[in-house]
């Protein structure tokens, strides 16, 4: 074997064993992840039922707006909204707060001899608990707006499980390249502000899909080009008691191959480098 060979193979295996050293560390970040939520508001009497009751405000407030816009009934608008903000919170939050995992953590990574892993699943451990967080509201939606929930609605926890997993490369991935190039930071977070007009939360895909007129139902499969949609719909349609739509799963499954292929190259080629950039 090569030395260049013997270099790739001992990189691949830091890779990974970052990866999983990170993950054995769950007492750590599992403790970080819930100071950071109990930091955030530490002289707050009601904590962080403040992010759910902010967000069931918005969607009450967005659900009376366009169910009056589109015409639809409010108890059909609103879960929707409340559901789909649920989703993109999450989804969101490993974006933004991704693209700053290691500026935020300098101190930590220049002081504390842990994987570099360890602060993606603290941001991704977060988020997840801000989702149960929200959760409250949906189970109160579910009492005033009952949804024909089945065994299909299991599909929710694998298909979240897939959001966890997307998230984690997401937020590794953009940490990277962000650490580098320091100006891409306003520019993703922009980019996740249009990414949610452009993504069905308040308004539905399937009432302009299966619309009457042809020129709106053909611009609205336009929508299915937006990755961002069908992470939505794994998730919100079970939660909703709605059908299984293969093509959302398969989009999901092939984006999840490709993105951990593209980040564990990314981390192999640039980990050493991320304590000296940050």
């Amino acid at each position: 074997m090569t030395q260049s060979a013997v270099t790739a193979s001992r990189d691949w295996q830091r890779t990974t064993a970052d990866l999983r050293n990170g993950w054995q560390q769950r007492q750590l970040w599992g403790h970080l992840g819930w100071q950071d939520i109990k930091q955030r508001y530490r002289r707050s009497v009601l904590g962080p039922i403040w992010i759910s009751i902010t967000m069931a405000v918005t969607a009450i407030a967005l659900g009376i707006l366009y169910a009056g816009l589109f015409g639809n009934e409010l108890g059909v608008q609103l879960p929707y909204i409340l559901v789909g903000f649920i989703i993109w919170n999450f989804i969101s939050g490993c974006l933004a707060e991704g693209s700053e995992v290691f500026t935020s953590n300098v101190g930590l990574i220049t002081h504390l001899p842990a994987p570099l892993s360890v602060h993606v699943y603290r941001l991704v451990w977060r988020q997840t608990l801000f989702f149960l967080h929200n959760l409250v509201v949906y189970v109160v939606m579910l009492v005033i707006f009952p949804q024909p929930l089945g065994w299909g609605s299991l599909l929710a926890f694998p298909a979240f499980g897939l959001l966890v997993v997307n998230g984690t490369w997401v937020a590794l991935l953009l940490g990277i390249v962000t650490t580098r190039f320091r100006d891409l930071l306003p520019i993703t977070q922009s980019i996740v502000q249009l990414a949610f007009f452009l993504t069905p939360i308040v308004w539905i895909y399937e009432d302009l899909q299966n619309s009457a007129n042809p020129a709106i139902a053909e611009r609205a499969r336009i929508a299915e080009l937006n990755p961002f949609l069908h992470f939505v719909e794994i998730l919100r349609r079970p939660m909703l008691g709605q059908s299984f739509e293969l093509r959302n799963w398969v989009v999901v499954l092939a984006i999840t191959v490709v993105g951990w292929t593209v980040t564990l190259i990314a981390v192999r080629r640039y980990r050493a480098r991320i304590a000296y950039w940050v």
